[in-house]
């Protein structure tokens, strides 16, 4: 049986404020009139089967007989049937005989042929009242798909010639200057002219509290100016902005299907012709066997078999829950690259992570300062007078000790490579830098440092050893959350491979209580270590990482996943999944997801042919009804819809 595939495709990037219908013989158009429009034939089947049936059992019009009783139905059943039966002929054209729209036409035009007018337009009328609701349900979960679209912006305000004009962002180049007005979106990726700027970034990270950012830092398309006029520098064009590259993922998530979702469609290609033929079978076979052989039973048990046999359940509420999961993972700040993924991180057992970036900030930070000669004040003036004259990322961490920088001026200052930096601080020779540096000026260094695990910068002042300040990337505030509730989703190996140093991986993988750990890697000794890991049997990898250097380990692994992907390249082109809020602690969300996604479509799966087995034996033994085979196809069919929207209310907990 084939179905209109639903897919997120079908939302055109440039008209998805527009209306959406799906070819299959109804109009589903979503404005509040055309909404009501598309119930309106059903609605009129509805009424006139109502008063036929009413006038049939209470026999209040003697002449409501022969013709007239056959004209009434047709009529009642046009308004449903005709759009059924004409898909049903575009597909036999088409060469695809067997599809839901043929068993359908089929079914109820046998149940007029035997007389059966109530049943075979209700029939119909339920089918078509389902579809309308498998459509809702469809559509209400790709709402938070349009709701993403919906962040993408339409106009631009680009400085030409002396004014600030409205242009469509793709005319917009890199390098130009863009005014952004309080309320309005940032129409393109760019680095932030204004001394700083409040933003929601909700549509982008999931998370609603505001983004403060300062000069020069990055602003992303889809970002909601909320504080003042500000200017963007752009450095990416339209199409390969952020926003956009997500945008184009989560239109194109379904391509990447799940096995169960493949296998399901394959399957309804073969099960719905073998229940066309047994049909045929049990109509005309029968006469072989039974002595009291009755022609029009056994073709009413036949129709009543065929209704049964549409797998609409299966083939609608798959996909559904499968689209209720990446909804559901994207609301959360997690985006999925297509449904398999959804099915692969339930299967994960063994997770790998980078240490700089994902669990910890990336940001160094003075974590003590140990001064032997002076004040620890004077200390700093001493140090910070020589570190503004380095741009390296330690010297940063030391300079914001006080934001306006050091009352001294260092002089004559040069780089010792390697090792640190030589200069004159209030006519007093200054060595700032490693070890290496001190030893090789003959500067005795006391033995403590040694045992010392984080980066150390020394001091020495006129031949003397004056103090060192420690330096340590801070871990990242949900770190020690992320790694309980990865091991409360029942992750049975936690591992972290690092490019910084052994000693300090080591320290942070005991603080963070993870299983084993490794420093002074390269990205290709990365790769080897997690392809030795999938070596083993039954281990299924993760790996997370910030998606710059760990792309390889990313590419390689069996779910790869991604910190910060919002504003990494990378990450979008090689993760499978992406966690926007640059939190560790959705990875377990996303396990979670996974986990809820797969359960639903088991569940559906297994009440589909549940119920539809034990109708199809009561319809052949001649014990159920037309109206069992509509509770058997639409019922089912609407019990597993319900079933799947629940991913879309669901409140994840923390664990």
């Amino acid at each position: 049986m084939k179905k209109k595939k639903v897919n997120l495709r079908d939302i055109d990037p440039k008209e998805h404020q527009g209306e959406h219908s799906h070819d299959d013989g109804h109009n589903h158009d979503h404005g509040d009139g055309s909404a009501f429009k598309t119930f309106i034939p059903a609605i009129v089947s509805f009424v006139m089967l109502i008063l036929g049936i009413a006038v049939d059992y209470f026999d209040a019009i003697p002449a409501f007989e022969g013709w007239v009783r056959i004209v009434w139905y047709t009529i009642a059943y046009l308004p449903v049937g005709c759009p059924v039966i004409k898909e049903g002929w575009k597909s036999i054209m088409r060469g695809d005989v067997f599809t839901e729209f043929f068993l359908m036409s089929i079914a109820t035009l046998g149940a007029f042929s035997i007389g059966e007018y109530p049943e075979g337009v209700a029939v119909m009328l339920f089918y078509a009242v389902g579809e309308l609701f498998q459509n809702a349900a469809v559509n209400r979960a790709k709402g938070n798909i349009k709701a993403l679209l919906d962040v993408r912006p339409n106009e631009a305000l680009v400085y030409r010639d002396g004014d600030f004009v409205s242009v469509n962002p793709e005319t917009v180049e890199i390098g130009e200057k863009i005014q952004v007005r309080v309320g309005e979106k940032v129409p393109l990726d760019g680095i932030l002219l204004s001394e700083k700027g409040s933003f929601n970034t909700a549509a982008l990270t999931g998370e609603s509290k505001p983004d403060t950012i300062a000069k020069d830092d990055n602003v992303f398309a889809g970002s909601i100016n909320l504080d003042g006029v500000i200017e963007v520098e752009t450095t990416k064009e339209f199409k390969d902005s952020s926003i956009a590259r997500i945008l184009d993922m989560v239109q194109n998530a379904t391509a990447r299907k799940s096995k169960t979702e493949l296998f399901i469609r394959k399957f309804a290609r073969i099960y719905t012709p073998i229940v066309v033929f047994l049909a045929i079978g049990l109509t005309f076979l029968p006469y072989f066997f039974v002595d009291d052989y009755v022609f029009r039973d056994w073709l009413y048990r036949a129709l009543i078999f065929l209704v049964i046999s549409c797998p609409c359940a299966l083939v609608i509420s798959i996909p559904l829950g499968y689209f209720g999961g990446l909804g559901a993972a994207s609301r959360n700040g997690i985006l999925f690259k297509g449904a398999s993924f959804l099915d692969a991180m339930t299967k994960v057992n063994t997770v790998v992570m980078d240490k700089t970036g994902t669990v910890t900030k990336g940001v160094f930070k003075i974590k003590e300062i140990n001064s032997l000669t002076f004040e620890e004040a004077e200390f700093m003036k001493y140090l910070m007078a020589m570190e503004e004259q380095s741009t390296h990322p330690i010297a940063k961490a030391i300079l914001e000790y006080k934001a306006d920088g050091s009352d001294y001026e260092a002089t004559n200052v040069s780089e010792v490579a390697g090792k640190g930096l030589k200069g004159t601080v209030n006519g007093k020779t200054v060595l700032v830098g490693n070890k290496a540096l001190m030893t090789s000026n003959s500067i005795e260094v006391p033995s403590e440092t040694d045992s010392i695990v984080e980066s150390i910068v020394m001091m020495s002042i006129d031949g003397k050893f004056a103090g060192y300040v420690t330096i340590a990337d801070e871990l990242k505030d949900d770190a020690h959350q992320a790694i309980k509730q990865i091991r409360d989703a029942g992750i049975s190996t936690i591992i972290m491979l690092s490019g910084d140093k052994d000693s300090i991986t080591q320290q942070v993988a005991k603080e963070l209580n993870i299983d084993w750990a490794k420093g002074g890697l390269l990205p290709e000794d990365k790769l080897n270590e997690v392809e030795e890991l999938k070596k083993q049997p039954d281990t299924k990898v993760a790996f997370i990482g910030d998606g710059i250097n760990d792309a390889p380990v990313l590419a390689a692994s069996g779910v790869g996943i991604a910190m910060g992907g919002l504003g990494s390249d990378v990450a979008i082109e090689t993760a499978d999944v992406i966690i926007q809020t640059d939190q560790p602690s959705k990875i377990a969300r996303a396990i979670q997801i996974g986990r809820s996604t797969r359960r639903i479509v088991w569940q559906n799966i297994g009440l589909a042919f549940g119920v539809k087995v034990i109708v199809l034996i009561l319809g052949a033994g001649g014990l159920a009804t037309m109206w069992e085979a509509v509770f058997a196809d639409v019922g089912v069919a609407l019990l597993a819809i319900l079933n799947a929207v629940r991913l879309q209310k669901m409140k994840w907990q923390d664990s």
